[in-house]
Formats: C-alpha cells, sequence, structure tokens
C-alpha cells in the first residue's frame, strides 16, 4: 500500500508500518478464544505452564510457538505441519482485505492499554528508529528464526512503544474512535484481563496512522529476541519481501505509560546456602524470615539505596546489598556510562555470575530467565537452585540508555502488560 503516511515514513527513516491480512482463529471452531490464547513463549515458565496451556483446548497456540518433539528441526515441523492443518481445516482464517488492528487489553483494577498492530519495517541499528535496550541469546534467536522459516509465519507481536503526545495525536484520536465500534473479538483469559481487536481498512485511516507513527522512533519493550530473529531473516530473503517487516504492537506510553517488571533468575546448579556462603566479605547479607511480598518490599527499600537482590531456595530470604566498592571497580568494565555500571543487572552478571559465582549467564543448562516472582521461588525450593529476585528498572533509565545506543545486560527489564498471543496472527506467504 503506497499512501502518503508510508512515503513520509520513507523519507524520514522513522517507523512504517504496514497494513496486513490478519490470520485469526475462527470462534466457531474453537471451544473459546480465551482457551487458544497464550503469554508469550518465553513466558510459558510456571510449573507445568506448557502441559495446562495444551490440556485447555487442542488448538491452543503453544502448539505453535513452543512445538514439543525429540529435536529442534521435528519441532519446527510439527509447527509447520499443524498450522497448515489448522488452515485447511479452517480453525485458523485469514482476514478477507489488509489492515491494522487496534488492540486493547484491560484488567479489573482500572489499567487500560490500547495500541496498533501492524507488521513493521525491520530497519537496520544505524537507523535509530527501532531501539533495543537488552543484549540477546544467539541460541534463542537462532531457535525462533528456525521457528519461523519453518511456519513461514510471524506468530506473535512483539510489544514496542513510542513517545507520542498523549491524547492530541491523530493515531490516539483515531484509536479511540475507534474504540467505541462493536471489536473483530472480546475475550477474557484466565489472568483477568480483557482483550478486545478491531481492524482499521479505511485508506484514510491507515494513511493517518502511517503518517503520524513516520515521525516517531520506538523502544522494544519485550521482544528482544525476535526483534534480532526479524533482522536476520529479512538479511536472508532478497527485498523486497514480506520478510521486510515484522509482527509488532506499538504502544504511546505517554497515553498508556507501561508497566516495567523485574525478570528473576533461576541458577540451577547452585544450593541457594551456597550462593550466600559465596557472598561473605563481598557483600552484606541479612536473612528474612518474611513473606514473599514483605521481602519484596524490603528489597524496594534496599534498592533506593543502591545495589540490591534477594536471594531464596532455602525456605527463606536472603537480602544481598552493600556490595564491596572494591570489588565492583575490579569487575564492572569502566567504559560504559554511569547508569549502565550501576544497573543490578550489570552487577549481577558482571560480579555474581561471572566472578562470584562462575556461572555463564548463557548457558540454559545453568541459568533461567524467570518473569514471575513466585514461580522463581517455587522452582528453586523443589530442584534445590537458588532464586535471585531482582527489583524492577524505570523506564526513564531504559530509554535514556536506548538513545545513548548502550544496551543492558540480557533479560534486564520485562515491561508489561504483554500482548496475548494467538489474537492476530500473520502469515508471510499470503
Amino acid at each position: 500500500m503506497n499512501t502518503a503516511g508510508h512515503s513520509e515514513a520513507t523519507t524520514h527513516r522513522g517507523l512504517e508500518l504496514t497494513p496486513f491480512r490478519g490470520l485469526r482463529y475462527d470462534p466457531d471452531r474453537v471451544g473459546s478464544l480465551a482457551a487458544v490464547t497464550s503469554p508469550p513463549y518465553d513466558v510459558v515458565v510456571r510449573p507445568d505452564g506448557l502441559h495446562h496451556l495444551e490440556s485447555s483446548d487442542p488448538y491452543n497456540i503453544v502448539r505453535l510457538i513452543l512445538p514439543q518433539a525429540a529435536t529442534p528441526s521435528a519441532r519446527n515441523e510439527r509447527a509447520a505441519d499443524t498450522l497448515r492443518r489448522w488452515l485447511s481445516e479452517g480453525i485458523l482464517t485469514t482476514d478477507p482485505e489488509p489492515g491494522l488492528y487496534v488492540y486493547e487489553q484491560q484488567d479489573g483494577n482500572g489499567m487500560l492499554q490500547r495500541g496498533i498492530i501492524g507488521a513493521l519495517r525491520v530497519a537496520d541499528p544505524d537507523e535509530q528508529v527501532v531501539l533495543p535496550h537488552e543484549d540477546v541469546m544467539p541460541h534463542i534467536v537462532a531457535d525462533r528464526a528456525a521457528l519461523m522459516r519453518a511456519t513461514s509465519a510471524n506468530l506473535e507481536p512483539l510489544l514496542l512503544t513510542y513517545r507520542g503526545n498523549g491524547s492530541t495525536t491523530a493515531t490516539a484520536d483515531l484509536i479511540e474512535r475507534t474504540a467505541d465500534r462493536p471489536p473483530l473479538l472480546a475475550t477474557t483469559t484466565e489472568d483477568g484481563f480483557r482483550h478486545r481487536l478491531w481492524s482499521v481498512t479505511a485508506p484514510d485511516d491507515l494513511a493517518t496512522i502511517q503518517t503520524d507513527l513516520g515521525r516517531h522512533q520506538a523502544l522494544i519493550a519485550d521482544g528482544h529476541h525476535r526483534w534480532a530473529t526479524y533482522r536476520r531473516l529479512r538479511s536472508e530473503h532478497p527485498s523486497p519481501s514480506p520478510w521486510d517487516d515484522g509482527l509488532v504492537l506499538l504502544v504511546d506510553t505517554a497515553r498508556y505509560p507501561l508497566r516495567v517488571r523485574a525478570i528473576h533468575r533461576l541458577l540451577h546448579d547452585l544450593p541457594a546456602g551456597d550462593a550466600v556462603a559465596a557472598l561473605d566479605g563481598h557483600f552484606r547479607v541479612r536473612r528474612l524470615d518474611v513473606p514473599l511480598a514483605e521481602a519484596l518490599g524490603t528489597l524496594a527499600d534496599a534498592a533506593c539505596a543502591g545495589n540490591a537482590f534477594l536471594l531464596a531456595g532455602d525456605g527463606a530470604f536472603h537480602l544481598v546489598d552493600h556490595p564491596d566498592p572494591d570489588l565492583l571497580a575490579r569487575t564492572i568494565p569502566a567504559d560504559r556510562p554511569a547508569a549502565w555500571r550501576t544497573l543490578d543487572a550489570t552487577v549481577l552478571h558482571a560480579t555474581l555470575l561471572e566472578h562470584v559465582w562462575r556461572i555463564p549467564e548463557d548457558s540454559p543448562a545453568h541459568i533461567a530467565y524467570i518473569h514471575d516472582t513466585a514461580a522463581t521461588v517455587e522452582k528453586a525450593e523443589r530442584d534445590g537452585g537458588t532464586a535471585v529476585l531482582m527489583h524492577p528498572v524505570r523506564e526513564e533509565v531504559v530509554r535514556d540508555l536506548a538513545r545513548q545506543g548502550v544496551t543492558m545486560p540480557r533479560k534486564s527489564t520485562s515491561f508489561g502488560p504483554k500482548p496475548a498471543t494467538g489474537l492476530v496472527l500473520r502469515a508471510l506467504d499470503l
């Protein structure tokens, strides 16, 4: 679609959002839309989470985003076969005309988030159009790329934020007007979130959105590995091709501020007692025999004064703070901005993991990254490992570092709410 908005975005090398024919579940062919959705692939981590979702409905989207088989190639082929079968059986159907999609999430506590789903041009890093703020793990990018190649589809949108002018932008007005119409779909998932989706297909409305977004850059809030995957796959296919774009949800955080939460670490082979003992002389450690909520409150207070962590896994919580300044000076690279050197994630990875505990950060056999706090503690206690609970970083710090081109350690933040997976997909061979 060659609208004036698309042309302006090209001229200014801003965000270029292209309409696409969404692939969606036929609500008459599945038990319920809520039963076929899932959190993003890297959030399905609670105990028995994958089994729970697979058993909730035979058509749950986890069979595509987390296929199960003996080998990686067999898993990807299974996902491709499943997608082809669901298309042939009419479980998934294609919308009749290309559009962008207004997506709304709302919980029972008054939180409301709205944004635009579309196919975004995959920009080069030096264009400063899409700003990452975290490093990625190459094996995860390779895994996601293999799955996308096999299925020839973007199975879930990643979450990007931009800073508009709040309620005064044309896109914001269009989103509000669209949300007054009956939606294409509405469902409430088991976490209590209500989801609604609308399509925007009128040429004038599409041009309005494209022109408006063409003036902005975006921050990756959730989906660094999928963005790196989009970039890899784009490089493999001669342009122009459908691989030039990737499925995203864009949210204006001036109007709809996101929540920023921490991503925790589970150290599989390090018992909590050993982890605490290794800190002697390096950090202050205080045992907390209190419930999780109270322990997290203590962590938040400690984080106001400096680097702080909670360790768990032996039935108690251990507040770790007041690192030895000489240890930090020896272990943290000095060639980065002060805001990066003082991040909790930097201290965790550069000082604790690498020098104190000597745990490789890129090995799934040694370390797991988990969004859910209680699940991290439960897994550590069940398996005899150590949970490292983090305090979240402020969004302003994340955005300032990204604008400087400085990436944070991998899995430093969790922005949310995240879009539900399974409400709209993008097939690249349509």
